[in-house]
């Protein structure tokens, strides 16, 4: 009798586990031969467990487009903005990112790894035998716990000019509350002049959660997606620079199926990112 899949719900045991998701889709692009970037440990990186995830998720490897999308555009704003003089990049609850590994960066360029020591110890693991292209330092620590992550903000702070800061995957597990308190403390340090950002609308929020909220609901909800859309940051201190919608871009790099490459021919408005489902990675610069 063939074994059956464990269901996602004991694969996700919390939010960690969704790198290893995340990880197993960009194996997939990496092996495609016409893959937009190449990600050599991702494969490594996501395991069986990765592997299962990905195959238990509702619509199986029809997630993979926006993950994929995702990756590849930060890839690009990571590039620009150490090009434009970035001279550190802070990676909060940095998962399985390989890119200090698998990017071509400054060797003397720091990059500063933050997440929850599991999940690092895990990834040190993995890449023990492996060398990074830059200066790559991690730093375990729950970003929930306001007053260390305030402190660590300073500490980098006072080590960089121009940092750039990224939260992959990371705000649509927060609450509206708990996004604000992190964009309020990323605009403390004078140092910390970008971030990369990505930003859920209302309407995918709530598409999501009619068809995932069954497997990830206990262990990673989701949570943000603004009305305002990347306006929210305004607030804090934070100009929004660039928009970059995850649905035009998939259709951009052949990621889309015939369905939603018609959808992508859509215009997008403010109204449009609000009510549609729709997706985007941002560029927020200081004010």
């Amino acid at each position: 009798m063939a074994k059956e899949m464990p269901d996602t719900e004991t694969l996700i045991r919390n939010i960690s586990d969704t790198a290893r998701w995340v990880a197993a889709y960009r194996a997939q692009e990496s092996e495609r031969p016409d893959a937009h970037f190449r990600d050599p440990f991702a494969r490594r990186l996501a395991g069986e467990r990765g592997e299962q995830i990905a195959k238990s998720m509702p619509l199986g490897g029809d997630n993979a487009w926006s993950m994929i999308t995702r990756t590849y555009l930060i890839d690009q704003l990571v590039r620009a903005e150490v090009e434009r003089g970035a001279d550190m990049v802070v990676n909060l609850a940095a998962g399985l990112d390989s890119r200090p590994y698998r990017m071509k960066l400054p060797n003397s360029l720091p990059w500063i790894e933050v997440d929850l020591p599991e999940i690092l110890t895990y990834k040190e693991e993995v890449l023990r035998e492996e060398t990074p292209a830059c200066f790559l330092e991690r730093i375990r620590l729950d970003l929930g716990d306001g007053p260390a992550r305030r402190k660590l903000f300073e500490d980098l702070g006072r080590r960089a000019k121009r940092a750039l800061v990224i939260t992959e995957g990371l705000m649509i597990y927060l609450n509206a509350e708990e996004v604000a308190g992190l964009a309020h403390d990323l605009a403390a340090p004078p140092a910390f002049r970008s971030w990369i950002v990505d930003v859920a609308s209302p309407g995918l929020l709530r598409m999501l959660k009619k068809r995932m909220s069954s497997q990830l609901h206990r262990a990673a909800p989701f949570k943000f997606a603004p009305e305002e859309g990347p306006k929210f940051f305004e607030r804090y201190g934070w100009k929004v620079t660039e928009v970059h919608s995850l649905l035009k871009n998939a259709a951009r790099l052949k990621r889309l199926s015939l369905l939603l490459r018609l959808v992508a021919l859509l215009p997008e408005t403010e109204t449009s990112r609000r009510d549609r489902p729709w997706s985007g990675v941002c560029l927020l610069t200081r004010v």
